[in-house]
């Protein structure tokens, strides 16, 4: 497959987020659409009220103009923008509850699990019509478990835990554009690797929108993702994994929002059952703040261990998978 058009889909989509920010940023607040801040957590967090949200849809834009441009059109790459921008979608309900419509919760659980699921089984419905293999390879001991129907399920259920767990990540800045630019770069190198160009030019697109959004993100943030980004970033991560066939590796490559959405489990279940908190506030990158460590610090180390886990996913991949 031809390298230069990963690379040219990469920097095109990197130049279109780069572009649409201070064209969206400056309408999202007049739009009086800015950023709510939870009273209960990180003090230092207060001066951040009100600063743009709902960014994350620069992010949608420019990955869909990219891929438009530079993707042949294929049942993979609709799978692909379906969950990305299905997800995005529900995301921006729940956003646009929260700061449109003054409703702090935004959609309930419920509603938001619903819109979630609809599109997980939109998308289980197309990967079946597709013939997509329901083989789970299993990584070390070179093993293949055939799953057949439940299989999607098992798909099903990946969306929505890996867009949750991408969307526990978000909330510093620069924290999930980083780790999620980590992330879907190590899959362009696995989906070069196994030709499959679309997969790829997705995953390059991806980089490059996030990482154009973070120029605006980085400390301190001119603008927010919200739900609308890390749902959407989510939901496309999950997909990604399932097209090519490392389901059980996105545990690896994916292991910061793992372990994001592992502390907030740890921290309700540990409240629940014994009245203790494990953490000083969950998702985990809270309580390294209230240690002591500084917002950039917190960022930094997350994204320096997405680097090391992405690696490590890459080398698994390689050799022993």
């Amino acid at each position: 497959m031809d390298f230069n058009v990963v690379m040219i889909t990469l920097g095109a989509a990197f130049l279109l987020a780069v572009i649409m920010g201070p064209l969206c940023i400056p309408l999202l607040r007049r739009l009086k659409f800015g950023q709510q801040i939870r009273t209960d957590g990180p003090q230092g967090h207060l001066k951040k009220a009100g600063t743009p949200t709902m960014g994350g849809l620069i992010i949608l834009l420019a990955l869909t103009l990219a891929v438009i441009r530079f993707a042949d059109t294929s049942m993979a790459m609709v799978v692909l923008l379906i969950a990305t921008l299905g997800f995005g979608l529900v995301g921006f309900l729940d956003d646009y509850i929260k700061v449109v419509l003054k409703r702090s919760l935004g959609l309930t659980a419920r509603q938001k699990l619903l819109g979630q699921l609809i599109i997980s089984i939109i998308v289980c419905v197309l990967l079946y019509k597709m013939g997509h293999s329901t083989d789970v390879r299993i990584p070390f001991i070179h093993y293949t478990v055939s799953m057949g129907w439940l299989y999607f399920p098992f798909v099903a259920i990946m969306m929505l835990g890996a867009s949750n767990a991408v969307n526990f990540t978000d909330g510093l800045d620069g924290l999930l554009a980083g780790t999620s630019a980590v992330a879907f770069g190590a899959f362009v190198i696995i989906a070069m690797n196994s030709t499959m160009p679309d997969v790829a030019i997705f995953c390059a697109a991806m980089v490059g929108a996030v990482l154009g959004f973070l120029v605006f993100n980085k400390h301190p943030a001119k603008v927010f993702m919200g739900d609308s980004g890390s749902l959407g970033i989510g939901g496309g991560l999950a997909v990604v994994a399932v097209l090519t066939k490392t389901e059980i590796l996105l545990v690896v490559i994916g292991g910061v929002f793992v372990i994001e959405m592992l502390s907030v489990i740890i921290q309700v279940v540990s409240f629940k059952t014994r009245g203790k908190r494990v953490f000083k506030m969950s998702p985990i990158h809270h309580h390294f703040e209230l240690v002591g460590w500084s917002e950039w610090r917190v960022v930094i180390t997350f994204w320096t261990v997405g680097i090391i886990l992405a690696a490590i996913g890459l080398f698994i991949n390689e050799v022993l998978y």
